[in-house]
This record gives structure tokens, sequence and C-alpha cells, in this order.
């Protein structure tokens, strides 16, 4: 089979492989959690590991990008808190309830889209709103409350779905700039975010002084995931249509509720299930209003 016709289906092949790994990785990182390692910290190695050993290889594509470093700057802030916002929530609350949280991204893409973009929202919008808010309220739905999160995990997943529609957004902006360089800089947004937060944690580096070799090999072994991972989405989004992908990139909802319910004992009742039956199709939905989205969910 010539090159050319390989190309395709190794682009599915790696955006499958990134859905699937981002549907079980959560449980390496609550693992880092139960052998002392904050969610900050393990962040932090998850993401400045890549950018020092691959980042320098991007630098040209970096420095091409100088006039639209700003824009860059904010896709790479807003997909630095999307994925350290994502960590902190799988660590603490229940896998699949934070997963659905954060896959409300397509309401917030199409007001960003109509914000930054100047988009105009059209019946498929409209639409994609109203099936991913029905869903949220039908599954956070309490007789006597108000339909919000209750804890701060899931507080935290819906705020990382906010900031991955933005920085889907920002990306979508940013076309031309090279899928290096769009890594590079997520991988330095959630390294610079990670920072902050260890200068106002500092506690979660106290891990060092007793970790063992395990702690330490697991925490390198995620870091080159992530960094695999990374690729892989930005391989895959180069030759597969956006509107293909993001059926793809669902699969990680079904590998992160079969995993949670063999690895944590985790279970849906009805209720979650009608939610996300209807957070799903807003998702699916979503891929056909745009064929040019990108994603920045590395």
């Amino acid at each position: 089979m010539p090159v050319s016709r390989l190309k395709r289906p190794l682009a599915i092949a790696s955006l499958v492989y990134a859905a699937t790994l981002w549907g079980l990785v959560w449980y390496p990182y609550r693992l880092l959690g139960e052998a002392g390692v904050g969610g900050i910290v393990s962040s932090f190695f998850s993401y400045a590991v890549p950018l020092l050993l691959l980042g320098w290889l991007h630098g040209r594509a970096v420095a091409a990008a100088r006039p639209r470093w700003t824009w860059l700057a904010a896709m790479g802030l807003a997909a630095g808190w999307t994925n350290l916002a994502y960590v902190l929530a799988v660590l603490e609350g229940e896998v699949v309830r934070v997963l659905l949280l954060f896959y409300l991204a397509p309401l917030w893409t199409v007001l960003f889209a109509r914000l930054l973009l100047r988009e105009q929202l059209n019946r498929a919008g409209w639409a994609v709103m109203g099936l991913a808010a029905g869903g949220a309220i039908v599954m956070l739905w309490q007789p006597g409350d108000w339909p919000l999160p209750a804890n701060r995990a899931e507080w935290l997943g819906l705020s990382a779905g906010f900031m991955f529609a933005a920085s889907n957004v920002i990306s979508r902006h940013l076309e031309g700039v090279a899928a290096g360089a769009k890594s590079t800089a997520v991988w330095a947004g959630v390294t610079v975010l990670t920072l902050a937060g260890l200068a106002l944690n500092p506690a979660e580096l106290d891990f060092a002084a007793s970790a063992g070799a395990a702690t330490w090999g697991l925490l390198i072994g995620v870091a080159l995931l992530i960094g695999s991972m990374t690729y892989a989405v930005q391989y895959g989004l180069a030759f597969v249509p956006a509107n293909q992908a993001i059926v793809i990139f669902l699969f990680e909802l079904v590998v992160a509720a079969v995993s949670a319910y063999f690895l944590s004992d985790e279970r849906m009742g009805a209720q979650e299930w009608a939610g996300a039956a209807m957070i799903i199709t807003a998702s699916l939905f979503s891929g056909h209003m745009e064929d040019r989205r990108e994603d920045t969910h590395v």
C-alpha cells in the first residue's frame, strides 16, 4: 500500500490511541495521588518533561509564529487550565460525571465562536446548546436544588470543558500556525500554571523526599504518554476531518466508563445516563457544524 494511502488509517489509529489513553490516564494519576503525589505536581511533571525533551524541536515553528504570540500564549494558557483542571477533577471526583461535564464543551464553543470568530448562531448551534444544556440539567437535577455541579471536582470538570472550548476556538483563529508550535504552547501553558500552583502550595513538593523508584517511574511514564498523545492528536487532525474526529474522541467516554466501573467501582444511575445521552448527542451534532474545528485536549 502506498504511503499516501496509509496516512488516513494511521491518522484514525492515532486518534483512537489518544482517546483511549485519555480515558485511562485518570487511573495512574490516582495511583500517584495514593503515593503522595498531588495533582498539581504530577501535572507539572506530565507537561514539563515533554516541554524539555521535545519543545526545542519546534523552536523554529514557535519563532515563525512570533506575530501571533499573544494568541498562541492565550491558547496555551487555556489549554493549560483544561489539562490541569481535568487532572485535579478526576483525582477528586467520579470520573464519568467529570467527563460528562467536560463534554459540555460544544455549548461553550458556540458562544466563543460567536464572540471571537464572529460566527452566527444557526439552527445547528441552537440545537447543540439546547441538547448540551438540557443534558447537564437532567444529569445534575436534584429536587429542591439548582442543577449545578455538586462539588469542587465537578466544577473543575465544567471549567476544564469551558477552557477546552476557548482553546479550540483560539486554535482555529491561529490557522496556519504549525502544529508543533501549538503543541509546545500547550506544554508550556500547563507548566506555567502548575509552577504558579506549586508556588502557592509548596507542600506538594514534599513527596520528593520519600518517593521511591516506582513513583518516579510512573511520573516519567505518564509524562511520556502525554507527549505521545499530543503528537497523536496533531497527526490525526491533519488527515481526519474534525466532524469525524469528534466522534472518535467520544470513545474516551466509553473507555472511561468501563475503566471506572472495573477499577473504582463507579456506576451511573438512569438519570445520569439520560443526561449523558443528551450531552453525547450534542457533541456528535457539533462535529457537523464546523469542518475546520481543531482540538487541543492533549
